[in-house]
């Protein structure tokens, strides 16, 4: 991956359209000591700005960016969301066949701007603590990317102001994400009482122990995708998360949301681009509907087809060829306004990855899978200000409905599971992890990179097949898509490194159908 593209001055000009651009980058990597007052200011701007840039980008805020990764690629492959713009026929993530354009989003605009406003971040500032939640956050948004195209440039980036880098595999991906995160709790808990800049925090306000706690749940997070290949390491750290002095998001209060810069991204494409571009997908609605699950009116708006079913919560169907007309734009909605916040991560998750720690047999602070899974529902229903989670958790007989398109063309035969509720701990231990599993990807809405993840790694929630598969038989449509093919510039830009990926640590063709490091069944 070539950074020459991306220059410092970035850290200012190029986080998002809207802020501002400041000339001689270089005038403000000076030592501050015997700063004019204006210097420090000046800095503190500078600061400001590339963390932000920083934060702008793990779930992203600007709208374009933001539709290719988690509407098209997330909201499609994590069963949340559908496409509806019949303009994407034949191009998409959700058909398998995706044109370079989109697919190379998620590599070429996040990877180089992780390392230019981290890198600016410590020239500008000496607070470690600063420099702690910055590599925080570069973990948490590159574990997505390597998620999305297993290896990647991560730990060579830029050394010896080389401007090409070679690949690391998705273990040492991993392995140094892990390391970055040990290191950031470290010396945050040294200093849980120095807060830093407010103006330098969208999400928690500058509370180092937030972070700290943000740190260790996205610790739990990656130990848990570990843990089929390297049982041992997932269950290390997933321990070392859960147990440690100031410990994971256990409560809504410490949940971590992003405030838009605008206007909420979500909004703006389920809304106003082409009248949406996305509608919400009839995965989530045939599980939830058939759940009876209260949580649907803060999800979903009701659908405009008259006399619909299921009480008006009628998904669109993923991976169909669109039909033209204003049908598509029937379906229901995401329930989102301009001001909403954008969820990076939240207690309920926390507490269904250490259900499924539990079930491991891992200590998991003495909570056991039963108790967690409760939890995490109960969570949920609170982070959405619901009532009725102790009779949701108790039912035993509700299942995901059958899929009836009010339309009638893209209806579908039986029902993707029969998974229930309530936790039976006389449940085999696949029907223990789908119950978990499904639980969270329904607290998660819409976190489709990670429903993607974890369908990919467990095979739950059981989702649709698709009607059209544009892939040439490269994907498996029973399995969907495990993964996106690396850009095409790189192959251009950095055809050595990429190649030399392909070939020794891929493991498997440079295509949507080969798996990842992490994925065993």
């Amino acid at each position: 991956m070539k950074l020459h593209k991306i220059l410092f001055l970035g850290a200012m000009c190029s986080t998002l359209a809207f802020q501002s651009c400041t000339k001689k980058f270089d005038e403000y990597n000076t030592d501050p000591a015997g700063a004019t007052p204006e210097e420090v200011e000046r800095d503190a701007y500078v600061l400001s700005s590339a963390m932000i840039g920083l934060q702008s980008w793990v779930i992203p805020l600007d709208v374009n960016a933001n539709q290719f990764i988690e509407c098209l690629l997330g909201g499609s492959m994590g069963g949340y969301l559908a496409d509806s713009n019949n303009g994407f026929n034949g191009k998409n993530f959700a058909t398998y066949n995706p044109e370079n354009g989109w697919s190379r989003v998620p590599f070429n605009d996040i990877l180089p701007k992780l390392f230019v406003q981290t890198k600016t971040i410590k020239q500008v500032s000496q607070d470690v603590s600063v420099h702690a939640v910055a590599e925080i956050v570069k973990a948490m948004a590159a574990s997505r990317v390597t998620d999305i195209y297993g290896p990647i440039p991560y730990s060579k980036v830029g050394e010896n102001g080389a401007l090409e880098a070679p690949y690391d595999s998705q273990e040492q991906v991993y392995d140094v994400m892990f390391s970055q995160l040990d290191e950031a709790i470290k010396v945050l808990t040294e200093r849980r009482t120095q807060n830093f800049s407010s103006k330098a925090d969208m999400v928690y306000g500058g509370n180092v122990i937030q972070w700290i706690k943000l740190a260790n749940s996205l610790k739990l997070r990656l130990a848990i995708r570990i843990s089929d290949v390297n049982p041992a390491k997932g269950k290390q750290k997933a321990e070392e998360a859960i147990n440690h002095e100031i410990g994971v998001i256990r409560s809504n209060a410490d949940n971590a949301f992003v405030k838009p810069i605008n206007r909420n991204p979500f909004r703006i494409i389920m809304y106003e681009y082409n009248n949406g571009d996305s509608r919400v997908s009839a995965d989530i609605t045939s599980y939830m509907n058939g759940y009876a699950d209260p949580r649907r009116a803060k999800y979903f708006t009701m659908s405009a087809f008259s006399g619909s079913v299921t009480n008006g919560y009628v998904g669109l169907r993923s991976g169909i060829q669109i039909p033209t007309g204003n049908i598509p734009k029937e379906y229901s909605n995401m329930n989102v306004t301009e001001t909403d916040k954008l969820l990076w991560f939240n207690a309920a998750e926390v507490s269904f990855l250490a259900a499924e720690g539990a079930l491991k047999g891992w200590n998991m602070a003495g909570g056991t899978a039963e108790s967690l899974y409760n939890q995490g529902i109960r969570l949920s229903f609170e982070q959405w200000n619901v009532t009725g989670a102790d009779d949701y958790l108790l039912n035993s007989s509700n299942k995901p409905a059958a899929y009836i398109d009010p339309n009638g063309a893209f209806s579908y035969a039986g029902v993707p599971s029969a998974i229930t509720i309530k936790w039976q701990e006389t449940a085999s231990a696949s029907q223990k992890l789908e119950r978990i599993i499904t639980q969270k990807w329904i607290a998660n809405f819409p976190l489709g990179i990670e429903a993607w993840s974890e369908y990919r790694r467990t095979g739950f929630p059981k989702l649709m097949e698709v009607m059209v598969n544009n892939s040439a038989g490269r994907v498996d449509s029973k399995r969907k898509a495990r993964r996106l093919p690396y850009p095409q510039e790189e192959y251009t830009e950095n055809g050595k490194n990429v190649n030399e990926a392909v070939t020794n640590l891929l493991k498997g063709a440079d295509n949507m159908g080969t798996d990842l490091w992490w994925v065993k069944k």
